[in-house]
């Protein structure tokens, strides 16, 4: 039995033992790529690295392995300003850039942003740079997306753009964006630490001087001392501000930091005043300067877990990617990291273990547990030839896996991309929010400065106090973060929920969508034929779903069932394999027929000898070119089927023995719930689809009201939706094909399935993951209440600034108790934004989705009699 190598735990971090490029542990000694660096012999765990570091080192970028960090395999240096031109490299890029063509796209990390105003000031420096076609940046996941013309601007160039500005960058991986999150937070974490340090001894000298040592000697004491504590905690604890406020205005921008900067330096200027000029007179305020800087970091501290827990749907995908896997290499299982896989080796997964690849069963057989992707909590039984997929568990059986797709090309690769995508997309109202910060900022040193010049007649230190408490209240913080965390939560919580939302601006759009276009095949059908009827002169069969398990057709049916199946498993044709597969589901006989000469006509049908016999299966011409004529019975028969969308077929051995076979598409479970629902709210429907008139309307009919425009050319549905925008209607189109994706981008929302084609699926704006169109209320429920959440959270912002900046300016709030006012209006947006997990928690998720949305259009409906054929 193969052995499997020993955990990587075990595995010693050495020059010996690590991979040169990515520090990752070295596979076994056969399986170690060597290549000669610098005059040194360097080891490498796979070919890619090594390409990677030969390539690094041909640009003359090899300082770039003197910032790695050993103990962050594969994460980017947190700031790379010097070196940034190893991301010109296309063997770089290739991990991060989706398309290497002239226009490229990324995403990047950005370490320094504090503020809307950081936003505001990153847009628009890269806004006008030339080969910058596009700039979004996100406040809460501190991501930012920037498309650019290769020709005319490199990514280094870029990067090196936002260094200039104060913003380190390296690309997007979440891996290594978690990791950033934590070392802020720690940083964070120790400056508010040493502030709180300060601030609990300069309250013992306060309290001092408060019971009467403020004369004389001690009080210059207890200035010094109170000046030896604050200064340092004013160069720690403080410089983020500082550093964030000289960077806005050394390029001419105002920072959210600048106010609690100018608050605190002016304070704790004029408090080393009074101590060197005026000790026995003056009063000084270096309690209020590291008190006020303690509990604004205490409220940042508090608004960065919060903000980290509300959006942390990302690292939760992270955590189902297992680190290692278990490959055949060279006749024995060996443990090696996932990073290390290549496609076409087969991994093994024994029970209660994770599936690091997607892939295909080659051995073995088990239940996997595939909730995760689609909901489901009954484990799924897989053996040979079965697709499997990364992330989710084997329940129990071994299984051996040959690995198709690896890392971010996975189903799990994918749903992290789009779910981080969302997170930080931006809706038309945050772009608006943005705008406003900068000029927020202006209006609150304005009024600070009106503030001081009002209390000047009553004293400097009652002037200073109050306009250091307007500087300190008005925050934009809250007003920055109202729209990002809405968002950001939303996204996560439809991803848990199989709705991944790619566009956090398309929950907007959503909410206010009054007229849904469906795809028929695949997306209100099940988009496989079902063999649903057989009819003779004498007998007949129909399918009934309403039983569990179908008793089959009559005996005499069966010779019919048997040499339909006989003749059918020599074509290809998919309605051959619809036919095959469910007349030996209900035929009872054992009976095996010889079949010779066949031939397949196409357009017409099939004609084979079975057993001496001429069967012919196919269309009414195709029997009365062989001059076979149907009974008058039959022939009214054929016509009913026909006109509901059934496909008939007709049969016939020897001339004779005539029969009509029944075959449709037959509807998903829940498409009748989605289009009552849809009906009960007034929303208008249509549904767009390429087959024949007949068929479409007869869907149509099955389900209700709703307009059917047939025979459509893929091409021609895009203009299809078109035309509905441009009578005003707000279109939300549902598709699954390739055929959809026109028309899944014109419309105003894209919706597509997870069965659906990876083509439709990057076309669209919201993925169904779980393949249920019920999650399509779900979707509406959670657009509609995150907008009312954002909405919520711009007024919270706009009353707190209403109520609590004239009571800054009255001198009734202090600056000690603007400190402790600013961080909970922050704390209340992102708390308010939590909120929006409560909808996934009430029985009336689905029943009202639309409430308040759609505007009544009573006497505006579709009816089946606006039909159009083609719009060629």
């Amino acid at each position: 039995m193969p052995s499997i190598t020993p955990n990587l735990t075990d595995t010693v971090t050495s020059a010996e033992t690590t991979c040169f490029h990515c520090a990752l542990p070295l596979p076994p000694p056969n399986d170690i790529a060597v290549a000669t660096i610098e005059g040194e012999e360097r080891k490498f765990c796979c070919v890619g690295c090594k390409g990677v570091c030969e390539a690094i080192h041909a640009a003359g970028l090899q300082g770039f392995y003197a910032r790695a960090s050993s103990d962050a395999p594969l994460a980017p240096p947190p700031i790379l300003l010097e070196d940034t031109a190893i991301f010109d490299l296309d063997n770089v890029q290739r991990e991060y850039v989706p398309h290497l063509g002239e226009e490229r796209e990324i995403d990047l990390m950005v370490d320094g942003i504090h503020c809307a105003a950081c936003v505001w000031l990153i847009e628009h420096s890269l806004a006008r740079t030339k080969g910058v076609e596009y700039a979004s940046c996100n406040l809460t996941t501190r991501r930012l997306s920037v498309k650019w013309r290769n020709e005319e601007i490199h990514l280094s160039d870029i990067m090196r753009r936002l260094g200039d500005i104060g913003y380190a960058t390296a690309p997007f991986d979440p891996e290594a964006a978690e990791n950033r999150l934590q070392r802020e937070n720690r940083n964070l974490l120790f400056r508010m630490a040493f502030a709180g340090f300060a601030m609990m001894n300069l309250l013992w000298i306060s309290v001092a001087l408060y019971s009467g040592a403020d004369q004389g000697e001690f009080r210059t004491l207890f200035h010094w001392v109170g000046f030896a504590l604050a200064t340092p905690t004013l160069l720690y604890s403080g410089l983020p501000f500082f550093r964030s406020a000289f960077t806005g205005l050394r390029h001419r921008h105002l920072g959210m930091d600048l106010p609690i900067a100018i608050g605190a330096g002016i304070t704790y200027l004029y408090s080393v005043y009074v101590t060197i000029a005026q000790p026995s007179t003056g009063e000084v305020y270096y309690d209020t300067v590291v008190n006020f800087l303690f509990v604004i970091l205490v409220g940042r501290y508090l608004e960065a877990i919060s903000k980290r827990r509300a959006v942390s749907a990302t690292q939760r995908l992270l955590d189902l990617q297992p680190r290692a896997a278990t490959v055949m290499r060279n006749n024995d299982w060996r443990l090696v990291s996932v990073r290390a896989l290549a496609s076409d080796e087969v991994v093994l997964v024994k029970p209660g273990e994770r599936i690091p690849v997607d892939g295909i069963v080659v051995n073995g057989t088990g239940a996997v547990d595939e909730s995760m992707l689609t909901g489901e909590s009954e484990p799924v039984a897989k053996g040979e030839n079965d697709t499997v997929s990364a992330g989710t568990m084997n329940i129990h059986g071994a299984l051996e896996v040959r690995i198709s797709h690896l890392m971010g090309d996975t189903a799990l690769g994918r749903i992290i991309r789009l779910v981080a995508s969302a997170e930080s997309s931006k809706a038309s109202i945050q772009r608006l929010s943005d705008r406003i910060v900068p000029w927020f900022v202006f209006t609150t040193l304005f009024l600070a400065l009106a503030t001081f010049l009002w209390w000047m007649d009553t004293g400097i230190e009652m002037a200073l106090m109050s306009a250091t408490a307007v500087l300190i209240i008005t925050c934009p913080c809250a007003f920055g973060l109202a729209t990002p965390m809405a968002i950001a939560v939303a996204a996560g919580i439809g991803a848990r929920h199989g709705i991944l939302i790619k566009n956090g601006g398309v929950l907007e759009t959503l909410s206010g969508i009054n007229h849904f276009v469906f795809d028929k095949t695949g997306t209100l059908t099940h988009g496989r034929m079902t063999l649903t009827s057989l009819h003779t002169e004498t007998s007949s069969w129909v399918r009934d779903d309403s039983i569990e398990e179908e008793s089959g057709c009559p005996r005499v049916l069966q010779p019919i069932l048997a040499r339909l199946v006989a003749v059918e498993r020599y074509s290809n044709h998919p309605l051959a394999s619809a036919i095959v597969a469910c007349a030996e589901e209900i035929s009872d006989s054992d009976r095996r027929f010889s079949v010779t000469d066949f031939s397949y006509h196409p357009g017409f049908g099939i004609q084979a000898t079975v057993d001496d016999a001429i069967v012919l299966i196919g269309t009414e011409r195709w029997l009365e070119h062989n001059r076979v004529i149907l009974s008058p019975a039959l022939q009214a028969y054929a016509g009913k089927l026909e006109n509901r969308g059934t496909i008939c077929l007709r049969y016939a051995i020897a001339g004779k023995d005539i029969a009509l076979i029944g075959i449709e598409d037959r509807l998903r479970e829940d498409a009748q719930d989605i289009v009552d629902s849809l009906h009960r709210h007034d929303i208008e429907m249509t549904l767009l689809s390429g087959d024949r008139l007949p068929i479409a309307q007869a869907v149509a009919e099955q389900l209700g009201e709703m307009a059917v425009i047939a025979e459509v050319r893929p091409e021609d549905k895009s203009q299809v939706i078109s035309r509905l925008q441009s009578e005003g209607q707000r279109v939300a189109m549902i598709g699954d094909g390739i055929n959809d994706a026109p028309a899944l981008v014109r419309a105003d929302v894209g919706i597509a399935l997870g069965s659906g084609t990876d083509v439709s699926m990057e076309s669209a704006d919201i993925v169904l993951m779980r393949n249920k169109l019920n999650d399509v209320p779900m979707a509406a429920t959670l657009a509609r209440r995150t907008l009312r959440t954002i909405r919520q959270n711009i007024g919270i912002s706009i009353l707190y600034n209403i109520i609590m900046v004239p009571l800054a300016m009255a001198a009734i709030v202090t600056p000690l108790l603007a400190a402790i006012s600013m961080p909970i209006s922050s704390l209340l947006v992102i708390g308010n934004a939590a909120r929006i997990r409560r909808i996934f928690r009430g029985s009336n998720l689905r029943s009202n989705p639309w409430h308040g949305t759609a505007r009544p259009r009573h006497g505006r409906r579709f009816h089946l009699g606006r039909q159009k054929r083609s719009i060629r």
